[in-house]
């Protein structure tokens, strides 16, 4: 199977996301790593992007909200290279309108292979990371060229 580099730069480009009951948690949890997330460029879903920008000073470029396509627009620039990492602090106990999109977002992450945080403690490891600071390459199956031998396969 190929594998693939994709270059991370020392300026990572972070979505932040949080349904209702956890937007207090990362608010909380960016107005402590403002100075650090100050060192990236920050993206998020509408509502949480809104709060977090009025609370920290922080800038961020918005999506829509998640329920109204968010989630998908922030899965979208995954695969077209344009996200790096995503900070979801996702509600585990209720159900959620969209959960179809939250769980193709996480299943479209891990394919891109990129850093989630799903809570808090993940979130300060990953960011307290010197990893954060540096350039990084992520592996990635190359699905191009695997797509193109599971064709060649039925050419024949």
């Amino acid at each position: 199977m190929s594998i693939k580099k994709i270059k991370m730069n020392v300026r990572k480009n972070i979505a932040l996301i949080a349904h209702d009951n956890r937007k207090k948690d990362l608010l909380e949890w960016a107005a402590f790593n403002k100075e650090l997330l100050r060192n990236h460029s920050l993206f998020a879903t509408g509502t949480t992007g809104q709060i977090i920008s009025k609370e920290t000073g922080l800038n961020i470029a918005r999506f829509q909200s998640g329920p109204l396509g968010g989630d998908q627009q922030v899965g979208a620039k995954i695969t077209e290279g344009e996200l790096d990492f995503l900070i979801f602090f996702w509600d585990p106990l209720l159900p959620q309108p969209h959960d179809p999109d939250v769980k193709a977002l996480l299943r479209i992450a891990v394919v891109w292979n990129i850093p989630i945080a799903c809570n808090r403690a993940s979130a300060d490891f990953m960011i307290s990371s010197h990893l954060m600071s540096e350039e990084y390459e992520r592996l990635l199956i190359d699905y191009e060229s695997r797509r193109k031998e599971f064709l060649l396969q039925y050419e024949s």
